[in-house]
């Protein structure tokens, strides 16, 4: 397993520290995240800075808030400041984080997001000038002068974000790697996500493993194992407030549980959404364990990814134990 971390703390500064050391404990992979309140490229840019050797990322920056080639130039300048390191991970979000955060619309986002990457990926094979043309369903562009000289690389590797089958497919069409999200399950990956991974690569006359699974798994580490577990089902419950999600929990017929998140959700019960969480979910979800079962735990994944990131869970916990459980996770899980 090549071992990735998430970058989630209370600060950007933070942040670059944890990066450097995770990668000095050895982690391969350190990818920031983006949100209403954090810019990914920024982050990704001073991680260029602060790490010599790991693969670096947005895991995951908004794909429909930003043009194509601001997407493009961004990637390409950090993984030119980076000496070629970066993963360009990108993702749909929901409508509502769309509308509401961002005020952009939202439609046909598998679709969407496979005309992105094709279009990304034109973009950064165009780097000898002679411009720059495209004409595709969403997007027509025309850059006549269209040049990028000194680029690190002729492609980047592009990751996709990807919980329902409509996406997976699409990682599948077109994507290096699907991004999995922290609240599907090893069941939901083994029966639905890698399927429909290699069926979609085979329909796109692609090579079976082109698209490779590298998925969240929610971590959370400490002595008491009690509290590890309940701070997991903590950020487990407040993903399924989200219909979108309830899929995963139908796979395993627990419909249920996301309505009874939900329902603490609009009373902003914290804890009655972690107690709608039964161990069971979160046993297939998370590592959330003793430091000492930690390796085992994460040794259930072995069949489904050589590509793991590891993520701290945030919700309702304390951003000084967030900081505890993420440098228990490089201690963990860095070299011996």
């Amino acid at each position: 397993m090549k071992l990735g971390l998430i970058l989630w703390g209370d600060s950007a500064r933070y942040e670059l520290e944890l990066a450097k050391r995770a990668e000095t404990a050895g982690f391969g992979t350190l990818l920031v995240v983006e949100f209403f309140h954090r810019n990914g490229y920024v982050r990704m840019a001073a991680l260029s800075q602060a790490t010599q050797t790991a693969q670096i990322g947005t895991g995951i920056a908004n794909a429909f808030i930003r043009s194509p080639l601001l997407h493009a130039s961004a990637a390409m300048d950090v993984d030119e400041l980076s000496g070629g390191r970066v993963i360009l991970g990108l993702g749909s979000a929901t409508r509502r984080m769309n509308q509401d955060w961002y005020g952009v619309p939202f439609s046909a986002p598998a679709a969407r997001m496979a005309e992105l990457v094709e279009l990304l990926r034109a973009v950064f094979a165009a780097q000898d000038g002679g411009g720059f043309r495209w004409d595709g369903k969403f997007w027509q562009l025309n850059v006549p002068i269209y040049s990028r000289p000194n680029a690190a690389r002729k492609t980047i590797p592009i990751w996709i974000a990807a919980v329902n089958r409509g996406m997976i497919a699409t990682a599948g069409k077109v994507a290096d790697a699907l991004v999995g999200h922290p609240i599907a399950t090893r069941r939901w990956h083994r029966e639905v996500t890698l399927p429909g991974i290699r069926e979609a690569e085979s329909k796109a006359r692609r090579a079976s493993g082109a698209c490779r699974l590298a998925p969240y798994i929610l971590t959370s580490i400490h002595a008491n194992r009690e509290q590890a577990v309940r701070e997991a089902k903590k950020q487990i419950g407040f993903y399924y407030t989200t219909a979108l999600y309830h899929t995963v929990l139908d796979l395993h017929g627990m419909r249920e549980v996301g309505e009874a998140c939900q329902r603490a959700f609009r009373k902003f019960d914290f804890d009655a959404m972690a107690d709608a969480v039964p161990d069971a979910l979160v046993d297939e979800i998370a590592i959330a364990c003793t430091p000492d079962e930690a390796r085992d735990r994460l040794a259930q994944w072995k069949d489904l990814t050589e590509d793991p990131l590891l993520y701290a869970p945030s919700v309702a916990i304390a951003s000084e134990r967030v900081r505890e459980n993420l440098e228990s996770i490089v201690d963990v899980f860095g070299n011996p």
